[in-house]
């Protein structure tokens, strides 16, 4: 881990394109959220440069002359490294190394993989990064180990990454990717013997854009002291907790890393592991930042990396977060008015949690059975646990049996029911 305090500042320069229907409002916006990330890798952004293309070059993605022109300015402006918010392919980052001697040059997926790997903590984040990295690097090789430390290098990145990386070969990089994939089968294992522990429990996942206050959301529901900060890709680890929303009804909240536009495919398939909360929850919370705006397309990034992973078709609640930041009220019915079926809260004043639980419930009452089991009263021990696990409608005791009528969800029923004298079915 890099030390920011004495590293100095590095300054950036921004460069986003307007094609075909990317408009310059729709850039502008776009390059507010790459400023966002270049200043949460620890970057200072002094400038910006827009070009307009009808197709995109092969060689520099906006052309020679203007690729010049942007390295210049960059020169005057006492840059060191150049952003570019579209992905540049392996051949076009060693053309423009060609052209600079001291200045770094990456694109918005470089910059991605820089914030992730500033902000893994545990051992599994660590190494769902790096290999997201390698596999992002590996193409970036060939022909260009003398300027691997400009090319590879993160914000603030002063030797050691780029050097060592210089002196090894591909295959021993293939090496490396191919020890880290089986670390993290080995921890998704481990993440499969913990789910089977929580295999009967109503899971319900937080989800949505990255910086949408799903952090301050969990804290606000269950307690929890996740750190919050006004950052992007605060949160990368999952956390779990258990909340109990009544007397019949508890589940298990999770939070985990936020989504964000062009989010990149390695880091996908690394976190593939930590999604899977995601993809085994019964519910999906997918929180907006309502005075956003871009919600439209926030909504549509997390859509689309949703389904990447399989989880398009988990039950929704749209979440429409921070509406204590918007004042002007017909703002507010115009949204509501678009989402309809969003419940809007602030989760960081707590405005309306009530509803989005009342709404949990609903979801979870459509899947919840009732049936009659019975036992044989020396199992007062399994008898006894029941009560913890479900809702018990009625008993009777008699001398030789103990029949109870639950009602919960429906893999709790299932067990218990299997764990029963009799075969009951489903009442309804």
């Amino acid at each position: 881990m890099i030390d920011r305090n004495n590293t100095p500042t590095e300054k950036a320069f921004l460069v986003g394109t307007i094609h075909h229907e990317i408009t310059e409002t729709i850039v502008t916006e776009h390059l507010d959220e790459l400023e966002q990330l270049a200043v949460t890798a620890g970057a200072e952004v002094i400038g910006r440069f827009v070009q307009k293309r009808d197709r995109i070059n092969p060689r520099y993605f906006i052309g020679k002359g203007k690729a010049e022109e942007i390295i210049n300015q960059a020169k005057a402006l006492g840059v060191q490294l150049i952003i570019f918010d579209d992905e540049l392919s392996p051949s076009q980052v060693r053309n423009y190394l060609k052209l600079v001697n001291n200045i770094k040059v990456i694109d918005r997926t470089g910059l991605i993989l820089d914030v992730f790997r500033q902000h893994a903590r545990t051992q599994e984040a660590k190494t769902q990064v790096e290999l997201a990295q390698l596999q992002y690097l590996l193409p970036r090789l060939t022909r260009m180990w003398t300027h691997l430390e400009r090319q590879m290098g993160g914000i603030g990145t002063r030797a050691g990454a780029g050097e060592t990386q210089i002196e090894v070969d591909r295959r021993l990089i293939r090496d490396h990717i191919a020890r880290l994939r089986r670390d993290l089968k080995k921890i998704e294992k481990q993440r499969e013997v913990q789910g089977k522990q929580r295999r009967d429990e109503f899971r319900v996942a937080i989800v949505g854009y990255t910086n949408t206050g799903k952090s301050t959301l969990m804290n606000a529901l269950t307690g929890a002291d996740i750190p919050v900060q006004d950052q992007l890709f605060a949160t990368l680890d999952t956390t779990i907790r258990v909340l109990n929303l009544d007397n019949n009804h508890k589940i298990l909240l999770s939070d985990s890393v936020g989504f964000i536009r062009k989010l990149p495919h390695t880091l996908v398939a690394s976190f593939r592991s930590t999604l899977k909360e995601v993809l085994e929850a019964d519910i999906l919370l997918i929180v907006l930042e309502a005075d956003s705006l871009v919600i439209d397309e926030q909504l549509q990034t997390v859509r689309e990396v949703l389904m990447s992973i399989g989880a398009e078709d988990k039950e929704p609640i749209l979440v429409m977060n921070k509406i204590d930041i918007i004042e002007d009220s017909p703002v507010l019915q115009s949204l509501k008015s678009r989402y309809p079926e969003a419940v809007f809260i602030s989760a960081l004043n707590h405005l309306r949690l009530d509803k989005l639980l009342e709404r949990v419930v609903e979801i979870m009452d459509r899947s919840y059975r009732t049936a009659t089991v019975s036992f044989d009263p020396s199992r007062w021990k399994e008898i006894s646990s029941i009560y913890d696990q479900v809702e018990v409608l009625d008993s009777v005791y008699d001398a030789d049996r103990v029949s109870l009528t639950i009602r919960g969800h429906h893999a709790q029923v299932s067990r218990i029911r299997a764990l029963s004298e009799n075969g009951s079915k489903y009442e309804n």
